[in-house]
Parts: structure tokens; C-alpha cells; sequence
């Protein structure tokens, strides 16, 4: 099976047969069991760089994984050492706004749960909302907003929802104190507050930045919420982070290209880094 498939025509049955498949494809390049998986986000795939024994596979060798083609998204799969712990990182991902549906950005990370890993964290570039933010901010994500408007289930529109309509929040506010001891002590900035999810590609209009800020939103962003739903589907432990790129102050955005994006990325990368090591390492000492 190729790459671009269309995965909204696949019946259940085949969506799993493709994980499975996809898994496969992976353990053929290596026999690894990732006890955490991270996705990076935009200007955020250096981070790779700290992995010790990398293992490299590009997202078009893996069945079912869709092609990124945003900038400061590389498209591939690295399995490898983190602080000691085997993890996998997805260096880039698919975006909604690429022409992907939901299904097609939520069918790697069941490929991640597959492979073996009980812990996803979420990385993003968001646009600050909340005055208090400067550009470079790290913030914890503790809840979001979803405008993405298209849930598709796994399998057919019929299918009773997973998790229920109703329940706790899908951040795991155990990992957020955590990673916010670890800041302190590094006196690291980091933020905590809801992202936002919309469609894009477009940057926002300085009357949805006011609408988004009413609505309780901290950061808004173009990703993130499909991975991190998907990972709460299968009972895995979720933590969010989104780098702020730029802030709106009195109401007027500041204006903002992809490339600034990356950039601020790539400059606050090592912080967060050193709050995600920190935090494996501790997890490192832990039974699984």
C-alpha cells in the first residue's frame, strides 16, 4: 500500500490492517519497542539532534503515513535514545490545511501506540493570545479549543464516540506539574493555558485574535488536537507544548511568516528540550 491513500474509503477491518502494516514496515528497519513518542512541530525538528542511536525512516517508506510538505517539517521517523529512554520522534507532521483529512493526521500516531509507546508529547508554533506572553514563551498545554469542526471517528460515522462526549480533560495534569517543577528549577519560562486549534493556512485577523482571547484561549495554532484526541482514544498519557512565535497586544497581531516561525522554533528548542530530558530522565527511574 502506498502513502496518499485514501483512508476515508478503507473499512475498519483495513485502517487496522494498515497500522499493523505500517508497524511492520518500521520493525523491518529496526526491532525497537519506543516507551515514549514525541511529535515536533514547526521549527522544532533540531531537536532530533539529541537523540543518541538514532534510526531514521521517511514518512513515504512507511504505509499510510502522509507527506509533509510544510517547511521546517522534514517527514520522517526517528527511533532512538532520549535521556535514556527509547523514544520515537515524528520529525514533522501532516496539517489539515495541507488537504488532509482527519483520519489521514490521526493515522500515525495509532502507528506510535503500535509500535509500543504509552506516551505521546505534542510539540507546536502557536500564536500568543494571552497579553502576559512574549515571543519565545514556552507554554504547557492544559486544554484546547477545537475548530477544526471535522472529528471523523475511526471507522464508520455510526460508531459510538471514543472517549465519551463527556470526561476528563485528555492533558495529563500529573506531566504538566511536573514539567513545570522542572522549568522552575532550570528558571525556565513556561506558560500554562489552552491552545486553539483552526483549520488555516491563514494567520489570524485581528477580530478572531479578539474573539479566540474571549473565548479563553491562551495560543492558537494550526495542529495538534487530532494527534492529541486520537492518543486519549487509545488510554495514552498526553502532554502538550506550544512555542509562542508571536503575540497580539492591543488587539492588533503582530505580522508573521512561516519563516519567522521557524526561526523562533529553532531558538527555543533547546529550552524546551531540556525540560523533555529532564523529564525523561525522571521517567527513565520508573517502571513502565
Amino acid at each position: 500500500m502506498g502513502n496518499e491513500l485514501d483512508l476515508l474509503s478503507l473499512s475498519p477491518a483495513k485502517l487496522t490492517a494498515l497500522v499493523a502494516e505500517a508497524r511492520d514496515r518500521v520493525f523491518a528497519k529496526r526491532i525497537f519497542q519506543p516507551r515514549v513518542a514525541i511529535v515536533l512541530g514547526s521549527g522544532l525538528g533540531d531537536l532530533a539532534t539529541r537523540l543518541t542511536h538514532p534510526t531514521a525512516l521517511p514518512y513515504s517508506e512507511i504505509p499510510g503515513f502522509p507527506r509533509t510538505h510544510a517547511v521546517g517539517h522534514a517527514g520522517q521517523l526517528i527511533l532512538g535514545f532520549l535521556a535514556g529512554v527509547p523514544v520515537v520522534l515524528m520529525q514533522g507532521r501532516a496539517h489539515r490545511y495541507e488537504g488532509f483529512s482527519n483520519l489521514h493526521v490521526r493515522f500515525p500516531i495509532r502507528c506510535l501506540h503500535a509500535l509500543g509507546a504509552t506516551t505521546l508529547i505534542v510539540t507546536n508554533a502557536a500564536g500568543g493570545l494571552n497579553t502576559r506572553f512574549q515571543k519565545g514563551d514556552l507554554m504547557a498545554i492544559d486544554s484546547h479549543i477545537d475548530f477544526l469542526w471535522n472529528r471523523q471517528q475511526w471507522g464508520k460515522p455510526h460508531v459510538r464516540p471514543t472517549p465519551p462526549l463527556r470526561g476528563k480533560c485528555p492533558y495529563d495534569f500529573g506531566l504538566i506539574h511536573h514539567a513545570n517543577s522542572i522549568a522552575r528549577r532550570k528558571d525556565i519560562t513556561l506558560h500554562q493555558g489552552t491552545y486553539l486549534a483552526t483549520l488555516g493556512p491563514t494567520y489570524e485577523t485581528r477580530g478572531e485574535y479578539r474573539m479566540f482571547r474571549q473565548l479563553g484561549a491562551d495560543a492558537v495554532g494550526m495542529s495538534t488536537v487530532p494527534e492529541v484526541l486520537t492518543a486519549r482514544e487509545l488510554s495514552m498519557q498526553v502532554l502538550g507544548f506550544s512555542v509562542i512565535t508571536n503575540v497580539a497586544s492591543t488587539d492588533i497581531p503582530q505580522s508573521t511568516s512561516h519563516s519567522e516561525v521557524v526561526d523562533l522554533g529553532n531558538e527555543a528548542g533547546p529550552r524546551l528540550m531540556d525540560i523533555l530530558e529532564d523529564l525523561l530522565q525522571d521517567m527513565a527511574g520508573q517502571p513502565d
